[in-house]
């Protein structure tokens, strides 16, 4: 009889989730391109407790409070979130496809399946795995559409199994899950070293930012559909505004929703961060440089004349970077100061 009523539930949430679209690319949110590469550090990796840890309980970031003892057959249903798991000293029986798909991950886990797009996560899939902890993230689909995982979460409780949401944007967002995961597994010394240490180098970037004369700047993301300004409380914006940084999308909110050339042009940023998305990062790129082409003034910008219009890379402004945030920081830093931060 369980049987039957998990599948009867998996087969309503399936048709709801049917027809759902994408969220936009600009999202704060969305976690749809690839992250760098990073090692994730074996279960039994020195430094490990031989104790088991023992059941942990804590409030995910949707307000839930959710109990885990020791799980051993976990999913996660973003990529970012597999990796920070394995960083955090856990092991995964199933995964979203961009965990695998997505160039950069690196997976270590053994004979895990994956359970569809993180989009639209197959919910039978996951049950089938016989998960003790489901990771699943707080946003919306992130292409365009109001598909949630959220939407899940009730099929997941009511089969025994405890589900967790979390949602990621800024370093500290970053901060938090590890302290969480590494809560959950036991492994303090793989937060001091993927938290905490990263903390401390971001830290030190920071200590060097210029006190005076902040300069101005504008995050694009572009995409073979078009180019957006990205809103400062973005992955990105947040990076720049603890460098120092006065983003002009926080002066003009209507270009958030409406790009124009001509606003870009008018308020002449010092800086322009280009943050190619999608598939094709070459289409993307394409689109923004023959849309630029047709305005003459585009060559007027002071970013443009002083070679200060900077493509960034997505797998550090637009994916979570995870233990790589330093690294974030510190391209942009040189970007924005001329010279590397002294360690």
């Amino acid at each position: 009889m369980k049987r039957i009523v998990l599948c009867a539930a998996a087969a309503v949430l399936a048709l709801a989730l049917v027809g759902c679209g994408q969220q936009e690319a600009a999202a704060p949110a969305a976690d749809n391109t690839a992250a760098p590469e990073q090692q994730a550090p074996a279960s039994d990796a020195a430094g490990a407790d031989d104790a088991a840890p023992g059941p942990v309980t804590f409030t995910d970031d949707l307000g839930n409070e959710v109990t885990v003892d020791n799980p051993q057959r976990v999913v996660a249903c973003m990529g970012s979130f597999a990796n920070a798991w394995e960083l955090a000293g856990g092991t995964l029986v199933g995964v979203s496809d961009d965990a695998l798909q997505a160039a950069g991950w690196t997976i270590a886990s053994p004979d895990v399946a994956t359970v569809g797009d993180f989009a639209a996560v197959n919910l039978e899939a996951i049950i089938a795995l016989d998960p003790d902890f489901v990771i699943m993230t707080s946003g919306t689909g992130g292409r365009g559409g109001d598909s949630s995982q959220a939407d899940l979460r009730d099929a997941l409780v009511g089969s025994g199994i405890p589900v967790a949401y979390f949602q990621v944007t800024t370093f500290d967002d970053y901060l938090r899950l590890m302290r969480t995961f590494t809560d959950i597994t036991g492994r303090e010394d793989l937060y001091e070293q993927n938290a905490a240490a990263v903390e401390q180098a971001i830290d030190d970037i920071v200590a060097q930012v210029p006190a005076e004369n902040p300069p101005t700047a504008l995050v694009l993301t572009t995409f073979s559909g078009g180019t957006r300004v990205q809103a400062p409380e973005t992955q990105t914006g947040a990076m720049l505004a603890d460098l120092g940084v006065n983003n002009l999308a926080g002066e003009n909110r209507s270009l958030l929703k409406d790009f124009s050339l001509e606003a870009v042009i008018e308020m002449d940023p010092d800086f322009i961060f280009v943050i190619p998305m999608g598939d094709d990062a070459e289409a993307a790129m394409r689109n923004l440089e023959e849309a630029t082409a047709a305005n003459p003034a585009w060559s007027s910008l002071s970013a443009v004349q002083n070679g200060r219009y900077i493509t960034l890379d997505p797998t550090l402004y637009l994916s979570k970077p995870n233990a790589h945030w330093s690294d974030a920081y510190q391209g942009l830093f040189d970007s924005l100061y001329g010279q590397p931060a002294r360690g």
